[in-house]
């Protein structure tokens, strides 16, 4: 899917917001990756578990 740079910012501010508190990886991550990373992965592979519901 195709975010806009708003959505895209939003999404991955939350995400890297979860796993920063221990939330599980949905990607191989290596051991101390940072959050934003593995949530840039995550999208990158289409396995982030938020979605953007449009009007």
């Amino acid at each position: 899917m195709n975010y806009t740079r708003y959505e895209k910012a939003r999404v991955l501010g939350a995400r890297t917001l979860q796993l920063a508190q221990g939330a599980p990886a949905f990607v191989d991550a290596e051991e101390g990756e940072k959050p934003l990373k593995t949530a840039r992965k995550e999208m990158e592979e289409g396995k982030l578990p938020i979605t953007v519901k449009s009007n």
